[in-house]
């Protein structure tokens, strides 16, 4: 056995315990739009139906309140780039009657890394709120700063997301949320204003992990960011396994 074997199996048996308490579950679903912060991730068309195909993965290490998880979408906002990739890692627990989750996720658009951002987040829920913030860490945000000028950076842009879930009847769920982005000064000396987005809809669980969605998003601001701010009806059936 080699040197480099011999090392994979010791980590192996060391993170056994771990990986015996641990959770995997996977996700698949199929949305008519994806909207990210009220923008569509598909500037290629105007119309409203923008098919994407998405799925991940998200891994709990047991009771201990870490967790990894990736997601997938298809995109096309971005030259030689036709996919999202998100990766991310996090610890929830409670506190004072609220669920908090503080983590790390970081968008990786492969072929075109000018979109390429990581962000801190942390996020508070009690009863059916939720208040989530995200900051921006990497050099530049979705590309903004430096698609315009390389001596602009995006870091420091900061997201706030309030969103309400409630049961208001077997299995349905209506859902509501407002987000506010308030870009890095270095963004905003382009001429970029800050903007909110919104969405309103509901959920319906069929069981045995497949449900479907379907929201009214956008976001204010159109005048400057055009179609892509534009309200949509986005419907997306998803299985959970």
């Amino acid at each position: 056995m080699t040197r480099a074997l011999k090392s994979l199996s010791v980590v192996l048996l060391a993170a056994a315990p771990v990986l015996a308490c641990a959770q995997l579950t996977a996700n698949v679903s199929l949305t008519s739009n994806y909207k990210f912060r009220g923008q569509d991730q598909d500037a290629s068309k105007t119309k409203a139906i923008k098919p994407a195909i998405q799925g991940g993965f998200d891994y709990a290490f047991g009771e201990t309140g870490f967790y990894l998880g990736n997601w997938n979408s298809s995109v096309d906002w971005l030259s030689g780039n036709s996919i999202e990739m998100d990766f991310y890692g996090g610890y929830k627990f409670k506190a004072g009657g609220m669920d908090l989750d503080v983590g790390a996720l970081t968008y990786v658009y492969p072929g075109n890394t000018t979109g390429n951002t990581t962000e801190l987040y942390g996020a508070a829920t009690f009863g059916p709120v939720t208040a989530k913030y995200s900051h921006t860490v990497s050099k530049d945000y979705f590309g903004w700063a430096g698609a315009k000028t390389t001596s602009s950076r995006g870091r420091n842009t900061g997201y706030l997301n309030l969103a309400f879930a409630q049961e208001v009847a077997p299995n349905t769920t209506f859902k509501a949320s407002v987000g506010y982005t308030r870009f890095a000064g270095d963004i905003k000396d382009l001429g970029v204003p800050n903007y909110v987005d919104y969405s309103v809809g509901g959920a319906y669980d069929f069981g045995a992990g497949l449900s479907l969605t379907a929201a009214v998003a956008g976001a204010n601001k159109k005048d400057f960011f055009g179609p892509v701010n534009k309200n949509r009806l986005i419907v997306t059936l998803t299985k959970t396994l």
